[in-house]
C-alpha cells in the first residue's frame, strides 16, 4: 500500500507543546505533507500558568529543522477563532481539527469545588466547541473536513475522582455524533477517540515505567487514517494504546415492554427487571430512528395489566425534583408523593429555552400534592444555585434521599447558526445545573450512608441528532457523570443511574407533531424513576432508554480489536489494511467493558505482542538472550539507608500498629523494638534504586512485573535506629515458560560491618519466559513448600486493617501508585487501591512474633511467604498459624471474601521461643480452655456433655444434627475460635478451626454468647441488631439449641 499523504492538507492540533502531540501527532502529520497548526497555551497540566510560547515554538522549530512547514499559535482554545485564522491566514485553509488541549483537576467528588469543575469544561468542552465552531464554516465552504475529539476510557466508563474530567470527555463524544450528521453531507466527518498514552496530563498518574510503555506513536497512526481523504468512517468511536485499537457502539436489550395504564407502577419495573437488562437479542441502535415508539405503545396498549407484587412505598424518605413545575418531572414529582415521598418541586418557571421566570409552575404542583394528602414544597431557585435547592428539603424536612435532576432547556440550531449563548445557557443548565444540585446533595447523602440519584440523558445524547450538538454534548455528560457518581458513592449506598427517557414535554413538543407528544405521555417513564430511586433497587452506574411503557437498558460493545506489534513502529497503513477487523462486531470476539480496568486490559494484553521475525525493530533482542550467568555475575555497587526511631514507629503503624502497644509506637517503652519484617525496608529502597530488569531482561516490561515471593532472614535483631548499608546480587532467573522468575539478594550489613538480614526478593515477570533456562532451584528455606498440616490450625489471630492503611505504609517507602492512586489501581483492574503486600507480610509476622515469641525478636530467625492474592484496605485478616518444631506455618486469609492472600508461608524460630501466645493474640489452649476467654467454660461444659452421654445417644445426636458449628468469638482484643463437630463420629469439641469443613459459623462477643447460654439474652433479638453474625448455612441455627443444650439444661433457644 503507497503512503497516506497530507499533501496541500493544512492540520490544527490544540494542546500540541506537550510531549504527547509534538512527537506524534505533529511531527507525523508534518512529515507526511502536512501543514501544521501548533496550538499551546504553555500552561500546567492542571491549567495554571500565565502560558508560554516556547512549548509552541520549539514543535515548529523541529518541524521546520526536517523541512515541514509549521506555525504557532499560543491562544487558549477558549478563542477558537483566533487559532483558526492563525491557519487561514498563514496557509489559506482549514482541513483537519484535531481537539486534543486538556487538563486535569482529579479530586473525589465530594472534595471538587467549583473551580474543579468548571475549568475542566471550560477547556475540553467549550474549548472544543469554540476551535470546531471556528474551522465549521471553512470546511462546510470547501466541502471537505476532518475532526478529531478526544474523549478518554474515564469519558466511556466513568472513573473513581474524575467527575467533572468523565463527564466532559463523553460530552465531546455526543458533540461528535451531532457533528458527523450534519456534516456528512457536506463531506465533513467527524469521530472521537478514547487513547491511552503518555502526555503532560497522564504522567501525573502514571509511573516513568509505565509511560515508557504507552508511547503517544501508538495513537497517531489511527487518527492519521480517521482523518484521510480515504477515509469514510464517521460519527464512531475507538479505543487506542500501546498498539492495540478497538471501536465502540451502543448494544441496548430488547427490554420489556408495560400496559400503558395506571396499572404501570414501580413495583411492575421491579418485577420485570430481569427482561429489562437482559441482553439476549439485543438491538444496535444508531439514531433516534431505530426505536419505533409508536409501534412499542401501541404493543403497550394491548397487553393485559401489569404485575404488581407489591407497592413499593417512600414514606420517610425526601425528594428532590427539578424541573417539576410541567411535564414529565411535574409527573415524578407527583408519583414519589402518592407512593409516601416528601417532595421538594423545584421550578424556575421559565419557558422551554430557558427564557423568563415564575412561581405559579411549582406551586401548582406543590397544592396538587397537597389537596391528595401528600406532602411538597416548592422551591423557585435556578439549577445553577443547586445549594439553595438541597436547604430547602433540609429546612423542610431534614434530609435528602432522593435526587431527580430533571431540569432542561433546549435552544435547537444547525451548528452553523448556533451561538454561544445557545451553546453556553443548554450547557449551564444541564451540566453545570446536574453537578450543582448533586453536589450540594452529597454530602448530606454521604453522611447518613444513603441516597438515590437519577440524572437525565437523552437517545439525542446517545446517538446525536441533527440541530442539537449543544444538548447532545450536554446529555452525554450526564451519562459519564452519573457513571463515576456510582463508582465513588456505592460504599456509601449511594447508587446513581441515567435515564433517556422520550416522553412529550414542554421541550420535545418543539421537536415532536402533537400526536406523538400526546402518545408519550411522561407517565410512562416515570415508573421507572421511582423504581431507580427505591431503597429495594441496587443497579447503579446503568443507563436505560424508556418511553411508550417501553424500558430497555444500554450498555458498551467492543469490537475484539486489533493488536500491532510492540516493538515495530506502527502506521497509518497497518490500520488501513486491517480496518475491517478493527471494526468488526460480528466475528465473535467482541466484548462488553463496563470499566476502566477492562478498557485497560485490552491494552495491557498487547504488551506481549512483539514481532520475533525479520520485521522486528532494530535492535530488538531475541528472547533467547536471557544471559543469566552473566546477570548472576553482575556487581551492583552498595548503597547506604539510615533510619530513625520515628522510622520505625511509622513502619510499626503502617503493619497496624496501635497506640496502646507501646512496645512498636513509643520510643521510651522499656521494650521498643523494630519489627523483625522491618527489615524488609533498607533491602526493598535498595533494590528499587539499584536493580533494573531490563539490563538482564530482553524487552522487559513494568506493567509485567508481580512480586511473587519474599524471604528474609534475621542475623541479628534491628536496632531502633541507625545506619546500614546493602548490597544486591542476581540469585538466579529461572525460565517459568510464559514469565521468569528473577530471585533478587541483598545483604544488609550494620556500621560495624556485621550482617543484619539477608533478603531475597522473587519476581515474576509475565512474556519474559521461553528463553530456556532452568525451571526451578532449591534454595533451603527460601523455596520450602511449608504445607500447613491436615489439622485445625493451633492459633488464629484475626486484625481488621484500616481504610487508610496503604496509605500509610506508603510512607515507609513504596511509593507504588497502584497503592494510592484510584485510576492506577483501575487499570490494574481493582476497584480501589490495593494494601502493599509487603504489608500483609508485616501484620503477619508481627501476630507470629506475639504469638510464640512473646514479642521479642530475639526469637524470630527467618520468615518466608507467598503473595497469592490482593487486600483491599478495610478489610479483615486472618493469620492461621500452626507449630511444627522450630518453624511455624502459617497463612493468611481475608475473611470477607474467604481467600488466602499469602500461602507457603513459615517462620522460622530461634531458641526459646514458645509455643503458646503473647499479647495482641489468643493465647495457647489447654484442651478447650482459652485463658482470657469465659466462653471456655461453655466449651468446657459442651464438651463434657457430650463425653458424659451414652455412646448410642451420641451417635443418633450426631446423626440428627449433622453439623459442623464453628465460632468465633472476640474478648476485644482478640478472637479466638473453638468448633463443635457434630456430624463426625460421636461428636468432638476444640479450641481452632477444625480438620474439616465448618457447615455455619456463628461470630460473636464473648460476654454475649455467654447471655444467650445462660438465657439471659435474646439469641434472635441479637441477631438482628448484629451483635451476631452467621456465616455459612443460616438453616443450621435452629439446631443450635441441641448444643446448648449438652453444656446445661434450658439454655436459650437460637
Amino acid at each position: 500500500m503507497s503512503d497516506l499523504r497530507f499533501d496541500g492538507r493544512v492540520v490544527l492540533i490544540t494542546g500540541a507543546g506537550g510531549a504527547a502531540s509534538r512527537s506524534a501527532y505533529s511531527l507525523f502529520f508534518a512529515s507526511r505533507g502536512a501543514s501544521v497548526v501548533v496550538n499551546d497555551l504553555g500552561g500546567t497540566h492542571t491549567g495554571e500558568g500565565a502560558g508560554s510560547s516556547r512549548a509552541a515554538d520549539v514543535v515548529v522549530d523541529e518541524i521546520r529543522a526536517a523541512g515541514g512547514k509549521a506555525v504557532a499559535n499560543y491562544d487558549s482554545v477558549e478563542f477558537g477563532d483566533k487559532i483558526v485564522e492563525t491557519a487561514i491566514k498563514a496557509f489559506g485553509r482549514i482541513d483537519i481539527v484535531i481537539n486534543n488541549a486538556g487538563i486535569l483537576r482529579d479530586k473525589s467528588f465530594a472534595r471538587m469545588t467549583d473551580a474543579d469543575w468548571d475549568l475542566i469544561h471550560l477547556v475540553h468542552v467549550r474549548g472544543a466547541y469554540k476551535v470546531t465552531k471556528a474551522a465549521w464554516e471553512h470546511m462546510t465552504k470547501q466541502g471537505y473536513g476532518r475532526i478529531i475529539n478526544t474523549a478518554s476510557a474515564a469519558g466511556i466508563y466513568g472513573n473513581f475522582g474524575q467527575a467533572n474530567y468523565s463527564a466532559a470527555k463523553l460530552a465531546l463524544f455526543g458533540f461528535t455524533n451531532t457533528l458527523a450528521r450534519e456534516g456528512a453531507r457536506k463531506g465533513v466527518f467527524a469521530n472521537t477517540i478514547a487513547p491511552l498514552a503518555a502526555s503532560r496530563m497522564t504522567e501525573t498518574v502514571m509511573p516513568p515505567d509505565v509511560l515508557a510503555a504507552l508511547k503517544p506513536e501508538f495513537v497517531v497512526p489511527l487518527v492519521a487514517y480517521l482523518t484521510h481523504e480515504s477515509c469514510k468512517e464517521n460519527g464512531s468511536l475507538f479505543e487506542v494504546g500501546a498498539g492495540w485499537v478497538g471501536k465502540l457502539r451502543w448494544e441496548r436489550s430488547k427490554g420489556a415492554v408495560f400496559k400503558a395504564d395506571s396499572t404501570f407502577t414501580p413495583a411492575s419495573v421491579g418485577a420485570k427487571w430481569k427482561e429489562i437488562t437482559d441482553f439476549t437479542n439485543p438491538d444496535y441502535p444508531a439514531s433516534l430512528a431505530d426505536t419505533d415508539w409508536i409501534g412499542l405503545l401501541e404493543k403497550a396498549r394491548s397487553l393485559r395489566e401489569n404485575p404488581n407484587p407489591g407497592e413499593l412505598r417512600f414514606d420517610g424518605r425526601v425528594a428532590l425534583v427539578t424541573g417539576a413545575g410541567n411535564g414529565i418531572g411535574r409527573i415524578y414529582a407527583l408519583l414519589l408523593a402518592k407512593l409516601g415521598a416528601s417532595v421538594v418541586v423545584n421550578d424556575l418557571g421559565g419557558s422551554h429555552t430557558g427564557v423568563g421566570g415564575a412561581h405559579a409552575a411549582a406551586d401548582k404542583v406543590v397544592d396538587e400534592i397537597r389537596a391528595a394528602g401528600g406532602k411538597a414544597v416548592a422551591n423557585y431557585d435556578s439549577v445553577e444555585d443547586g445549594d439553595k435547592l438541597v436547604d430547602t428539603a433540609i429546612k423542610a424536612f431534614g434530609r435528602i434521599d432522593i435526587v431527580v435532576n430533571n431540569a432542561g432547556i433546549l435552544r435547537d440550531k444547525s451548528f452553523a447558526r448556533m451561538t454561544d449563548a445557545d451553546w453556553d445557557l443548554v450547557h449551564r443548565v444541564h451540566v453545570r445545573g446536574t453537578y450543582k444540585v448533586t453536589k450540594a446533595a452529597w454530602p448530606h447523602m454521604l453522611k447518613q450512608k444513603y441516597g438515590r440519584i437519577i440524572n437525565t440523558a437523552s437517545a439525542v445524547g446517545l446517538y446525536g441528532n441533527f440541530g442539537q450538538a449543544n444538548y447532545s454534548a450536554a446529555k452525554a455528560a450526564m451519562v459519564a457523570f452519573s457513571n463515576t457518581l456510582a463508582l465513588e458513592g456505592r460504599k456509601s449506598n449511594i447508587i446513581a443511574n441515567t435515564i433517556a427517557p422520550n416522553a412529550g414535554t414542554r421541550m420535545t413538543a418543539t421537536v415532536m407533531p402533537p400526536e406523538m407528544v400526546e402518545a408519550l405521555k411522561p407517565d410512562y417513564v416515570a415508573p421507572l424513576v421511582a423504581f431507580l430511586g427505591h431503597e429495594s433497587c441496587k443497579e447503579t452506574g446503568s443507563i436505560f432508554e424508556v418511553g411508550s411503557g417501553w424500558i430497555a437498558k444500554v450498555r458498551w460493545q467492543r469490537t475484539g480489536g486489533v493488536g500491532f506489534p510492540i516493538n515495530r513502529p506502527l502506521l497509518p497503513e497497518h490500520i488501513a489494511s486491517r480496518w475491517a477487523e478493527i471494526t468488526n462486531f460480528n466475528d465473535g470476539r467482541a466484548t462488553h467493558p463496563i470499566s476502566t480496568q477492562d478498557s485497560f486490559a485490552a491494552v495491557q494484553a498487547n504488551f506481549d505482542n512483539k514481532d520475533t521475525g525479520a520485521g522486528a525493530a532494530a535492535g530488538g533482542a531475541k528472547k533467547g538472550g536471557v544471559n543469566v550467568e552473566g546477570a548472576k555475575a553482575a556487581a551492583f555497587k552498595s548503597g547506604s539507608f539510615e533510619y530513625t526511631e520515628r522510622d520505625v514507629i511509622l513502619y510499626n503503624l503502617g503493619v497496624g500498629a496501635k497506640r496502646t502497644d507501646l512496645h512498636l509506637v513509643y520510643e521510651s517503652a522499656d521494650k521498643f523494638i523494630a519489627l523483625p519484617t522491618f527489615g524488609v525496608i533498607p533491602a526493598f529502597d535498595y533494590q528499587i534504586r539499584n536493580v533494573g530488569f531490563g539490563d538482564f531482561l530482553p524487552d522487559f516490561n513494568p506493567m509485567m512485573l508481580l512480586h511473587g515471593e519474599q524471604y528474609l532472614k534475621i542475623h541479628k535483631p534491628l536496632a531502633t535506629s541507625g545506619k546500614l548499608t546493602s548490597t544486591g546480587r542476581i540469585i538466579d532467573i529461572l525460565d517459568k515458560g510464559k514469565g521468569a522468575s528473577v530471585i533478587v539478594g541483598v545483604t544488609t550489613k550494620d556500621a560495624s560491618g556485621d550482617i543484619v538480614t539477608e533478603n531475597e526478593f522473587t519476581m515474576f515477570i509475565r512474556g519474559s519466559g521461553g528463553f530456556g533456562g532452568k525451571k526451578d532451584s532449591d534454595r533451603g528455606e527460601a523455596t520450602a513448600a511449608n504445607e500447613p498440616p491436615k489439622r485445625a490450625p493451633d492459633h488464629v489471630v484475626r486484625e481488621k486493617t484500616q481504610e487508610d492503611q496503604a496509605a500509610l505504609y506508603r510512607l515507609s517507602g513504596d511509593y507504588n501508585p497502584l497503592h494510592i492512586d484510584p485510576q492506577m489501581s483501575a487499570m490494574g483492574g481493582f476497584k480501589v487501591p490495593i494494601l502493599h503486600g509487603l504489608a500483609t507480610f508485616g501484620i503477619a509476622g508481627k501476630h507470629v512474633l506475639a504469638t510464640f515469641c512473646n514479642n521479642d525478636p530475639a526469637k524470630f530467625k527467618a520468615i518466608k511467604v507467598r503473595f497469592a492474592k490482593h487486600v483491599f484496605p478495610g478489610e479483615t485478616l486472618e493469620t492461621h498459624m500452626w507449630k511444627e518444631g522450630n518453624k511455624v506455618i502459617f497463612v493468611v486469609k481475608v475473611v470477607e471474601r474467604n481467600e488466602v492472600v499469602i500461602s507457603n508461608a513459615a517462620v522460622e524460630l530461634a531458641g526459646g521461643a514458645s509455643a503458646g501466645a503473647a499479647s495482641g493474640a489468643a493465647p495457647a489452649a489447654a484442651g478447650v480452655s482459652v485463658p482470657g476467654f469465659a466462653s471456655s467454660k461453655i466449651f468446657e461444659q459442651v464438651e463434657a456433655g457430650i463425653k458424659s452421654t451414652p455412646s448410642a445417644a451420641r451417635s443418633a445426636l450426631v446423626k440428627k444434627t449433622n453439623a459442623v458449628f464453628g465460632f468465633d468469638i472476640s474478648n476485644g482484643s482478640s478472637t479466638q475460635s473453638w468448633f463443635v463437630d457434630l456430624k463426625n463420629g460421636e461428636g468432638s469439641v476444640g479450641a481452632g478451626k477444625p480438620a474439616g469443613k465448618v457447615d455455619m459459623t456463628i461470630a460473636i462477643a464473648d460476654k454475649d454468647f455467654l447471655d444467650i447460654a445462660a438465657g439471659t439474652s435474646n439469641a434472635q433479638k441479637m441477631f438482628m441488631s448484629g451483635k451476631i453474625k452467621i456465616k455459612g448455612n443460616m438453616g443450621l441455627a435452629t439446631k443450635l439449641e441441641q448444643v446448648l443444650k449438652l453444656a446445661a439444661p434450658g439454655k436459650a433457644k437460637l
